[in-house]
């Protein structure tokens, strides 16, 4: 069925997710088929160019012009640094007490450890088909869910995290301190690149990832090297190396929430949790691979390209994994290379460019949200809600055991004009945001009266990111 529907259909079979395998959709049909009578889920949206309100080349000039245009007005208006750590807007001391309250973390860690044993539960004795949640709660509520909830509420896995929770009660078993750690921790964020890159690559490209028997290595390897890894740096693998705490603290930067100068917490725009990342090393690429992966998973959708590798006579597996790395590739030399022209022209020595790289790569992570959501949004709101039919029978027994084998999901949230919308206007909002980032950090960094000239190179890349996102998106 899958071959036969264009990957942007408003009525695309959900099989073309690794979530969905197309070998499971005999298992499927017959149980999933009437709650997917009103609308058949996408795997990464429902929009076409045929859904948006506004004709595509008409929205690519509207994006392009509110770039340029808010270019010029902040080059005119913002000329001194504006973000500050004292802003924000305080939240109510009873709200402000309830987010500190220790209970409240120890409730979300339960909540987080009782449902990784339930789905451990599944892993290890349920069926090997359709019927079991384990993909659904590792590629939608680990992958997207969590980056949607990071997105709101902050850097949330450092609190869920059950093999930090796990970490932390064996050292208290064993009477060792909390900071025992047998090497320095010198890597930075590299690490977590390469995890969050190995995830992407097993969620895009690999083969059979929904399989039980794929997915019990995969945990069970991820499981042991997280351990080895706190248990030779500590709790620093978990602060830096760790792929998802990384991935959840970076786009954790867009939340409303935060915290101001003096500890209070405050809502604030997300360009302050932006501007409050400094530069670290392993940033550059683990911001390449946020975007570029979500970027190569929009561009694996085209159907021109799914042609061609059915059709090459490379292996396809081959011809994906190069591709995604060029994405990868492709969003760190643009940015470098951008931040070396800037240099350059605010006349500074090029090898300063490797320093201002890593200061202008927290703007990136606006436009790395934009793409999520984008590409993201459908596959959460509606196949996000399968899980909890699945979870409810782990054993796949036929029994209701958390009372939602009933639950039928709700497809209002992914019509096609209504997803459509939220794409285009979800690119162009983390592109706008993306350029009062890169701006508020060049004035910081840069000579104040070659700032703005020096912004140029970053306004062409941010452009051609724009421009690229939305052909991916709204490809025919």
């Amino acid at each position: 069925m899958a071959a036969l529907l264009p990957l942007h259909s408003p009525v695309l079979v959900p099989v073309l997710d690794p979530v969905l395998d197309p070998a499971m959709v005999p298992a499927m049909v017959p149980a999933m088929v009437p709650a997917m009578v009103p609308a058949l889920a996408p795997a990464h949206g429902v929009g076409s160019r045929g859904d948006l309100p506004l004709p595509f080349t008409a929205l690519v000039v509207a994006a392009v012009a509110a770039l340029l245009i808010s270019f010029v007005a902040i080059s005119t208006l913002w000329r001194e640094p504006r973000l500050r750590a004292s802003d924000g807007i305080l939240l109510p001391p009873a709200f402000a007490a309830a987010l500190d309250s220790r209970w409240l973390r120890v409730v979300a860690r339960l909540i987080a450890a009782l449902l990784t044993l339930w789905t451990l539960v599944a892993l290890a004795f349920g069926p090997d088909s359709a019927r079991n949640p384990v993909p659904h709660v590792v590629y939608v509520w680990l992958w997207v869910g969590l980056a949607f909830a990071s997105m709101l509420l902050g850097p949330v896995w450092r609190v869920l995290n059950p093999i930090r929770s796990l970490h932390a009660g064996l050292l208290r078993l064993a009477r060792v301190s909390p900071d025992l750690a047998a090497l320095p921790y010198r890597w930075g964020l590299w690490p977590a690149a390469v995890g969050l890159g190995t995830f992407t690559w097993v969620e895009l490209v690999a083969e059979d990832t929904t399989s039980l028997g794929f997915l019990r290595v995969l945990v069970a390897a991820f499981l042991a090297l997280s351990l080895l890894g706190a248990a030779v740096f500590g709790r620093a693998w978990f602060e830096k190396a760790d792929p998802f705490e990384a991935w959840s603290r970076l786009l954790g930067l867009l939340s409303p929430l935060g915290r101001r100068d003096d500890g209070r917490w405050v809502l604030r725009t997300p360009l302050h949790g932006v501007n409050g990342r400094r530069g670290q090393r392993g940033l550059v690429p683990t911001v390449a691979v946020m975007l570029g992966g979500t970027a190569y998973d929009g561009f694996s959708a085209n159907l021109s390209w799914a042609t061609f590798v059915q059709t090459s006579s490379l292996p396809s597996s081959l011809l994906k994994t190069a591709t995604l790395l060029a994405f990868f590739a492709l969003v760190a030399v643009t940015i470098w290379l951008a931040s070396a022209v800037s240099v350059r022209l605010a006349g500074e020595p090029l090898r300063r460019s490797f320093a201002f790289v890593s200061d202008i790569a927290p703007s990136l992570i606006p436009i790395a949200g934009g793409y999520i959501v984008a590409h993201y949004w459908s596959l959460w709101v509606y196949q996000g809600q399968y899980a909890w039919v699945l979870l409810t029978d782990p054993l796949g027994t036929g029994a209701d055991l958390l009372g939602t084998g009933g639950l039928t999901p709700n497809d209002a949230l992914i019509q096609p004009t209504l997803v459509a919308t939220i794409q285009a206007v979800s690119i162009v909002v983390g592109h706008l945001l993306g350029v009062f980032a890169a701006h508020e950090r060049a004035i910081t960094v840069l000579e104040r009266r070659a700032a703005v000239i020096g912004q140029v190179p970053l306004m062409v890349v941010m452009i051609i990111y724009t421009l690229g996102g939305l052909t991916i998106l709204f490809a025919p």
